[in-house]
């Protein structure tokens, strides 16, 4: 990829619609100064004190905010939040997100904001270490009341969109935003619309949605080709890969998965890259960029789904789609204790230094 082509496309991205649905997370950050650490009057045990209180879009949320800091033109967040301190905090992050509307986003009582809670110790010139996280979820199914509030807006804003991001990240299967009548309605969107681009990453399997374009990292991949159901927690969360699978055999994998869906496949690998191929052509490698210091990979994963689909979406070859994916995963793994966003001068930076 050129610089010239590399700014074409990034100007381009100013132009696209496009549509997020599914499950929009808080991730509030409590940074904690060890030094004011005080004991309990009535437990005895340590009492960690909070000295700052950060609160950013997670899960969907944060490849909104990806999307956003690449330059998208319109962003519009499908999916809820619950009518709670958390849902206030989501909502003003959202609302910060240049270009986004909420016009489709819902706020409920019957739903509890889905929120992760992350601790963090700071002492610098250390990286943060972040302690146990405290996680709020969902436990019960969504109410249907609310799934077809959520049909209806992606059958509305179909028509609107030049891509459409699938992300199901619920604690709970069945209690967050990607139910079968979801993916009903973004499979007829799929028909109705052959020209949109609908990318999806499921953390629990890719298996029962309709044929989309796919993303997903090397353990969600042996689950998917059933070999690897084990790496996958049954409430969703991923594991670490129980071996290492040869990129050879992922490029073999990922070319049956895109002849069979008829769309393209995409599988991170962390520091091994991502593989990408589209229906009847061969896999493509593209590898990781370089290590520049301490890493954190949280949100590395989102800014490769909004980088991804921005791309193809203005019309970004497959190499280069990956391209700009892997420098926005670079961009994202170097920001210690937050999480991530990748900007275009940065992504420019790291690929014409």
């Amino acid at each position: 990829m050129t610089p010239a082509r590399f700014d074409a496309l990034l100007s381009s991205f100013g132009r696209l619609r496009l549509g997020v649905v599914g499950d929009f997370s808080l991730d509030r950050y409590f940074d904690i100064d060890p030094a004011r650490v005080e004991t309990s009057l009535e437990t005895g045990l340590p009492v960690h004190n909070v000295t700052g209180v950060r609160c950013s879009p997670g899960a969907a949320g944060n490849i909104v905010q990806n999307l956003g800091a690449l330059g998208a033109g319109t962003l519009w967040p499908v999916g809820f939040c619950g009518d709670d301190g958390e849902g206030f905090e989501l909502l003003k992050a959202l609302r910060a997100v240049p270009g986004a509307s909420l016009d489709h986003f819902l706020r409920t009582p019957d739903r509890r904001t889905f929120t992760y809670t992350k601790p963090l110790l700071h002492s610098p010139p250390k990286a943060p270490v972040e302690l146990s996280r405290l996680d709020i979820k969902n436990w019960v199914p969504t109410p249907a009341e609310i799934e077809n509030q959520l049909d209806l807006a992606l059958r509305n804003l179909g028509p609107e969109l030049d891509a459409l991001i699938v992300m199901d990240q619920a604690g709970v299967p069945g209690a967050g935003v990607i139910s079968p009548a979801i993916l009903h309605a973004v499979h007829e969107l799929t028909l109705a619309h052959p020209k949109l681009v609908v990318l999806a990453d499921s953390r629990h399997s890719l298996g029962r949605f309709p044929p989309l374009i796919f993303k997903m990292n090397a353990a969600e991949f042996l689950a998917f080709t059933h070999r690897g159901e084990s790496v996958c927690h049954p409430l969703g969360d991923k594991r670490a890969e129980p071996r290492e699978v040869l990129v050879e055999e992922i490029l073999a994998g990922a070319e049956r998965i895109a002849e069979t869906g008829g769309r393209p496949v995409f599988i991170t690998l962390a520091e091994r890259g991502i593989v990408g191929v589209a229906p009847g052509g061969p896999a493509i490698h593209v590898a990781a960029l370089p290590v520049r210091g301490e890493i954190d990979i949280v949100g590395a994963g989102d800014a490769v789904t909004a980088a991804l689909t921005l791309a193809l979406a203005a019309g970004a070859q497959l190499d280069e789609a990956m391209t700009l994916a892997q420098a926005a995963a670079s961009v994202v793994i170097h920001q210690l204790g937050t999480t991530g966003t990748a900007r275009g001068l940065e992504l420019r930076a790291l690929l014409f230094p």
